[in-house]
């Protein structure tokens, strides 16, 4: 690595250094070795996936930004997994607390129990609202007894809407009263690598003695089970062994049992033996009281006006919301500027722009423009064709295909029309649109209106 690289990872490391706990940097950031720099790509690696995939859910976006504010320009940043960098530079590296391994320990050894739970996933760090309410109380159940209660627990929902952080608390409340719990979280993607590899290495066996001889098997994105044979089969098997000796299952998914098309039915019936709850997408209130737990714990300086815009504005997953807290704090920080709601706007825009892209749909536009000309929004997708109705729902059409990223055919349909009857309206509006200025002044004001619209929506 060259010299100027070595000085640009070192700055930013400062900065980062500035902004986080001690205990947090030396966990997190101290661990990072930087490879090298070409151009405007700078390559980051870690020791492990576990590294890697902690740091890129939790603290990349403040890592590129405090690379920016160092480096003047924005970066390509790629965190790789290299262990040789580590090898070469064991004097040089700070030691990292030992992390979690998913091995089972030595029963003859007098050690306490390994696992690879995140402390900060708890209960108390939990905020319940009532879209996540019914899970949460689940989760609570099965945390107090354990394979009594709801056996396996089944949560499904979208990304970045909390299942690992609803799993893992259930982990590490376990772990809070019985330290010597044998307690596995995995991610599907992994449970499939290590099955892989021991076919590879003639090492069934031990892989499933170490699946089958725990107290807690935890599973993130069980849908990666999907269409895959002979993995489902042997994940069979251990789910039977772990029931039958009364041990605790907690799955996670992205869409319900019934709905992995390529999952075995008796797998289905499995998952579905205990409880299935779903998460949903939190209210205002709720990701209010998320940002403000979130700053409380973080230290952050921010007014509550700030938060409550930010929860306003990002509505599709706790994940996007915490990550504008922390860009929007990283920010604070690094240039020691108070923001405002514009100055918040200009940070987030690409963020925000993504959110009001996502809330609006082809419905929000047969609404908005049915609205604006005083018709019914069933006027717009039924049979009559007096120019009073038709001109607006060829407007409606064009929109549609120009504020939406849906396809003809997808259009029409909500039209009750097809797709080429789509693309002669949008023809016929775009070319109109060209000399007239009252159609322009038009399109133009039922735009701004179903943008706001969106923006409503999203609260």
């Amino acid at each position: 690595m060259n010299k100027d690289s070595s000085k640009i990872w070192e700055e930013a490391c400062k900065q980062l250094k500035g902004i986080l706990s001690g205990d947090i940097y030396d966990r997190w950031i101290a661990v990072i070795q930087c490879l090298d720099i070409n151009g405007r790509t700078m390559r980051l690696a870690v020791a492990n996936d576990f590294y890697k995939d902690w740091l890129e859910e939790n603290y990349f976006p403040m890592i590129r930004k405090a690379v920016m504010v160092v480096s003047g320009e924005e970066m390509d940043i790629t965190l790789e997994v290299d262990s040789s960098a580590f090898d070469s530079n064991k004097e040089e590296q700070p030691e990292p607390e030992p992390q979690p391994s998913l091995s089972i320990p030595n029963p003859f050894e007098k050690k306490k129990t390994n696992h690879n739970l995140n402390p900060n996933y708890t209960f108390d760090s939990y905020v319940v609202g009532s879209a996540n309410q019914f899970a949460h109380a689940a989760s609570m159940a099965a945390a107090n007894s354990p394979s009594r209660t709801y056996n396996p627990l089944f949560i499904y929902g979208g990304v970045g809407l909390g299942k690992t952080h609803l799993m893992q608390a259930i982990g590490n409340h376990i772990i809070s009263k019985k330290p010597r719990a044998k307690v596995c979280y995995i991610t599907c993607e992994t449970f499939t690598n290590e099955y892989i590899e021991a076919l590879q290495n003639n090492n069934v066996s031990n892989f499933r003695k170490k699946y089958r001889k725990i107290d807690m098997l935890m599973i993130d994105d069980i849908q990666f089970l999907d269409g895959k044979q002979r993995l489902q089969e042997e994940f069979f098997h251990t789910f039977n062994t772990l029931f039958e000796s009364h041990k605790q299952i907690v799955l996670t998914s992205d869409r319900t049992p019934s709905e992995m098309a390529g999952l075995a039915p008796r797998l289905i019936s499995r998952f579905e033996w205990g409880l299935v709850t779903e998460l949903g997408k939190p209210d205002v209130e709720t990701r209010t009281a998320i940002l403000r737990k979130k700053a409380e714990l973080l230290n952050l300086n921010i007014n509550h006006e700030l938060l409550d815009y930010l929860a306003q504005r990002v509505s599709s997953n706790v994940r996007s919301l915490e990550g504008a807290l922390i860009r929007v704090a990283t920010f604070m920080s690094l240039t020691n500027q108070q923001v405002d709601i514009q100055k918040v706007e200009e940070l987030l825009h690409d963020l925000l722009d993504k959110e009001s892209a996502a809330a609006i749909s082809v419905d929000l536009i047969q609404r908005t423009v049915a609205e604006h000309f005083d018709l019914r929004p069933q006027d717009l997708t039924g049979k009559k064709r007096s120019k009073d109705i038709a001109w607006p729902r060829q407007i409606a059409m064009h929109l549609s295909r120009t504020m939406t990223s849906q396809s003809y055919p997808v259009i029409g349909e909500q039209f009750c029309r097809n797709h080429a009857t789509i693309l002669y309206a949008h023809d016929q509006v775009s070319e109109k649109s060209k000399d007239n200025r009252n159609l322009q002044q038009t399109l133009s004001i039922l735009k701004d209106k179903v943008n706001k619209n969106a923006a409503k929506a999203l609260v």
